[in-house]
C-alpha cells in the first residue's frame, strides 16, 4: 500500500494579500468619488437649483477622485507580489 502524503498545499492566488489590501483602498476610493457626486440637496423637488447641481464638486472633483481609484485599482493589480517569507 502506499503512503498518504498529508502535505497541505497553500491556496495559490494570483494576488498577494498586500494587493488585496491595496484594491480594498481603490475601491473606496472609488466609492468616495461617487458618494460625493450624489445628492441634490433641494429643500422642493419643483426647484431646480443649478448652482447645486453643477457645483465644482460634482462636474470636476468627484470624476477625479473616481478617476484616481480606477487608476489606483490597475497599480493594485499590476504590483508584483513581494515575497513575505526569504526562501532558501
Amino acid at each position: 500500500m502506499a503512503k498518504k502524503q498529508d502535505d497541505k498545499k497553500q491556496a495559490d492566488f494570483a494576488l498577494g494579500p498586500e494587493n488585496y489590501r491595496l484594491l480594498l483602498i481603490g475601491f473606496a476610493i472609488i466609492v468616495l468619488g461617487f458618494i460625493l457626486m450624489a445628492g441634490g440637496k433641494a429643500p422642493s423637488p419643483d426647484v431646480f437649483n443649478e448652482k447645486e447641481i453643477f457645483s465644482f464638486r460634482r462636474i470636476t472633483l468627484a470624476p477625479m477622485i473616481v478617476l484616481a481609484g480606477f487608476i489606483f485599482e490597475i497599480y493594485a493589480i499590476m504590483k508584483k507580489p513581494g515575497n513575505s517569507q526569504p526562501e532558501e
